[in-house]
């Protein structure tokens, strides 16, 4: 290792949990990237003795990140629902209009379960029907 990789690790060794922390966010926000682990199979293959066979039988994890889908929406209530979908999307008119013109379309992905359900139910006050997938 270089020295300043080896000095960096010693400062890293010395961070309380809450500065640890901190610094994650910070690098987060820094790089556009996250620390959260890949989802699919990248530890099975990391596990010793493959685990590939063992790892293929356990049931797949519930579902964290859903998408908010505009399947369709009356005519009469196209207003209604384009400012609904520019408060969720922050989208300017035109591109607004644009989305909505082309249902069926993808409003928001990889959201919380939580959060998905909220626009759908906005979005149905609307007149609109919406998925969660």
């Amino acid at each position: 290792m270089s020295a300043a990789t080896e000095e960096i690790l010693e400062k890293l060794k010395s961070l309380t949990l809450l500065e640890a922390s901190e610094l994650v966010k910070g690098i987060e926000e820094a790089f556009g990237v996250s620390a959260a682990a890949p989802a699919g199979g990248m530890m099975v293959a990391a596990m010793p003795g493959g685990g590939g066979a063992a790892a293929a039988a356990e049931p797949e994890e519930e579902k964290t990140e859903f998408d908010v889908v505009l399947t369709e929406f009356p005519s009469d209530k196209k207003i209604a629902v384009l400012k609904v979908v520019r408060a969720i999307t922050g989208l300017g008119l035109k591109e607004a209009k644009e989305v909505v013109e082309s249902v069926p379309k993808t409003l928001k992905e990889g959201i919380a379960k939580d959060e998905a359900e909220a626009i759908k139910k906005q979005l149905e006050e609307t007149g609109a029907k919406a998925e969660v997938k």
